[in-house]
């Protein structure tokens, strides 16, 4: 039986055309990232299952791939849950990740520590378009910064980042955490079941308002306190909901922070943008991780219909490993979808149709075949990017070929010359 030649669902095979453009988003996002002081680092993809489990990664720790324990550790005859047969599993993040490695090596790091990961990470997803069940994530952090400083510099180097891959007219939606607690406290939620509660809120774009209402009252919330969490959200939604007017509601006393905060921010970054881009206050922003602690915020790009990207504070979560509280903030840019994007407009890397082919005629060899790599060779010492193949019986469908590969000049070997 022959074996299969696709790939496992999911997941996808890299063309050229698609890597050149991957390698070249790769490159804008870390000089851009370097220039505001980020430093690349780079952790495991796996991690030990308690680290993915720990209720730090919201629904993405449904969509583990978990990793069977190995030898004599594995014992399919006394396991009894599935727990008992997996110590570890692929990374469905980097944040967790990053906070592991932070906690780890914090006494050699600077403080505050600025991080760029790059990397793939892997999640038991259903795949649509621009999700993928193996996907690469780009993510800056900032360790030991309370400011919100942090968050302002966050968003710059995002945006200008995406300023350069030449999107234009998007908008950073901005919320926080503790704006969305006080909305729920007001409303007459439990603190118990602000998780819940924001996780049936994250669906508002696909289920709307109407659905938000349903779900909630299905998972069993009185009915008074859900229609007036759901008529403030549904202000939101119609524009009518500002920072001013949101205090006013839920109480100076409870808002008064989150709303500050946030209204700074929106002013310093407004005021030093080097990008095309629009700062949005969105009091229905979620974002789906439950370590979430402060400041949320999301890429909406027009051209893809959803989030391409985001992030937010999540002060809390190095205390779980080093039982010390360290502010935390990062941001993660939706590295496949920018890609998707730039692909599907046409885009074409600068400089990479400067290739040159030499198309040698099959049967030479020995001092003439040295003499035309010698010529090759000393070409590429020049700068510039030489391929060397054997000439095809169609020529002309080669050539073809190569040129949709980016080479414009092409120069043909024979063993004797043409009359």
């Amino acid at each position: 039986m022959a074996l299969n030649k696709k790939p496992v669902t999911g997941m996808k095979d890299i063309l050229p055309e698609e890597m050149a453009i991957r390698e070249y988003v790769q490159k804008v996002i870390s000089e851009t990232y370097a220039g505001f002081g980020f430093t690349r680092i780079e952790t495991p993809c796996v991690e030990t299952i308690e680290n993915l489990t720990s209720k730090s990664g919201g629904d993405n720790e449904k969509l583990i791939f978990r990793i069977l324990k190995r030898g004599e550790k594995l014992n399919l005859e006394t396991a009894q849950t599935q727990d008992d047969l997996v110590d570890s599993g692929l990374r469905y993040d980097l944040t967790v990740p990053l906070v592991r490695y932070y906690s780890n090596n914090s006494s050699v790091l600077p403080a505050p520590f600025k991080a760029l990961q790059m990397g793939n990470v892997w999640r038991a997803d259903r795949p649509q378009r621009g999700r993928y069940r193996q996907f690469m994530q780009c993510d800056i952090d900032i360790l030991g910064e309370a400011d919100n400083l942090a968050e302002i510099e966050l968003i710059l180097a995002t945006t200008t980042t995406l300023g350069k891959l030449d999107f234009k007219g998007f908008e950073i939606r901005i919320n926080d955490r503790r704006l969305l607690k006080a909305m729920a406290q007001w409303a007459g939620f439990a603190e118990s079941d602000y998780d819940s509660v924001f996780i049936t809120i994250d669906k508002m774009d696909k289920i709307g308002i109407d659905g938000v209402k349903a779900e909630l009252l299905e998972n069993g919330y009185a009915a008074e306190t859900v229609e007036k969490y759901a008529n403030l959200l549904n202000k939101a939604v119609n524009g009518e909901a500002s920072l001013g007017s949101i205090m006013d509601t839920v109480g100076e006393e409870l808002a008064k922070d989150p709303v500050t905060n946030l209204e700074e921010i929106i002013t310093a970054v407004e005021s030093s943008k080097q990008a095309d881009f629009k700062m949005v206050f969105d009091p229905t922003l979620v974002r789906g991780m439950s370590y979430y602690t402060g400041t949320i915020f999301e890429i909406a790009i027009p051209e893809f219909g959803g989030s391409c990207g985001g992030g937010g504070r999540y002060d809390e979560m190095v205390g779980k490993f080093t039982g010390q509280s360290v502010p935390a903030c990062g941001f993660s840019i939706g590295f496949e979808r920018i890609v998707l994007l730039l692909t599907e407009k046409g885009f074409k890397v600068p400089g990479s149709g400067e290739g040159k082919a030499y198309l040698i005629e099959k049967g030479i060899s020995g001092d003439r075949l040295s003499e035309i790599l010698a010529k090759a060779a000393d070409e590429r010492k020049a700068g510039k990017k030489i391929l060397t193949v054997r000439m095809n019986k169609n020529k002309k469908f080669q050539k073809e070929q190569l040129t949709k590969a980016g080479y414009t000049e092409f120069e043909d070997f024979y063993r004797e010359a043409l009359k």
